[in-house]
């Protein structure tokens, strides 16, 4: 079975067609339509309708089509959920998730549609683990800006002030099999910086980033996909693994390291990966 690749995660304001036109074409996995931050109080309305004709438009080809919507205690987010409940996305994103009893709410409007979860404050954290058990919660989202600011933390490059955050909400969603995607990084000129805070991601266990410019899709891309060494290991365990256990052996050797089950299970895992995205370059 192909794992669906979320390596980039474009934000995209949802009053803005011609961004929105754009992303038809961008090598980008999963687009966040925006209704929230990205959005003026003036232009909520309008954002909502040019959103829903986007959708309805189609043409987003493999990308998957996350709309954020409005938080349901203010003054637009039952209309963005009652929105979103007829147009052709495939998630709804609700900010500040604090708790269950929140996606139950926007569940009784939006119907079976999968939700996804914006992790960003101290009690959502502390929560994590309750908001990723929810039937109905598909996707989780770091949004480390208001999780620093909330916190009265300082942001730096280690992200030391945000490290155990950003580990509790990804214990949670591997816990329950929701995807679980990391925070943004701010300073989109700066290819470096985007590089190291994707391979810190990475190594997390984060299944992509979420981006704030068309131009950090090709790194997010790079860093959260298998690389040609990475394949060519999987491969070689595979083989060598099935090898052993025709000669009735439970472990084999590769590189000098052992391989078992459990690392096969995750060659098999990057294998499907590379697959998938391979069917991705070749529309």
């Amino acid at each position: 079975m192909l794992t669906r690749p979320f390596r980039s995660v474009l934000y995209i304001p949802g009053s803005k067609a011609r961004a929105i036109d754009k992303a038809r074409g961008l090598p980008v996995d999963a687009v966040i339509l925006d209704l929230e931050d990205a959005v003026a109080v003036e232009e909520k309305a309008r954002a909502r309708a040019t959103l829903a004709e986007a959708l309805a438009e189609g043409g987003f080809g493999h990308r998957y089509r996350v709309v954020r919507i409005n938080g349901l205690d203010t003054g637009w987010g039952r209309d963005d959920a009652r929105a979103v409940a007829d147009t052709a996305c495939d998630a709804v994103l609700l900010p500040k998730v604090e708790s269950p009893a929140q996606i139950d709410a926007l569940a009784a409007i939006t119907g079976d549609r999968p939700v996804w979860a914006m992790m960003e404050t101290p009690l959502g954290i502390l929560e994590a683990r309750a908001i990723a058990a929810h039937p109905r919660l598909q996707g989780m989202v770091m949004g480390t800006n208001d999780l620093v600011k909330d916190l009265g933390a300082r942001a730096t490059p280690d992200r030391v002030a945000v490290m155990a955050a950003l580990g509790h909400c990804v214990l949670a969603a591997r816990a329950h099999g929701v995807t679980v995607i990391d925070g943004v990084y701010n300073a989109f000129k700066d290819e470096e910086g985007l590089r190291a805070e994707c391979a810190q991601g990475r190594d997390m266990g984060f299944d992509g980033k979420t981006l704030i410019h068309p131009a950090q899709i090709d790194t997010a891309n790079a860093v959260f996909g298998p690389s040609d060494a990475e394949i060519d290991l999987a491969r070689r365990q595979i083989a060598a693994y099935e090898a052993a256990r025709a000669e009735g052996q439970g472990v084999a050797v590769v590189d000098g390291r052992i391989v078992e089950n459990l690392h096969v299970d995750t060659a098999r895992k990057v294998l499907a990966q590379a697959e998938a995205i391979g069917q991705i370059a070749a529309e």
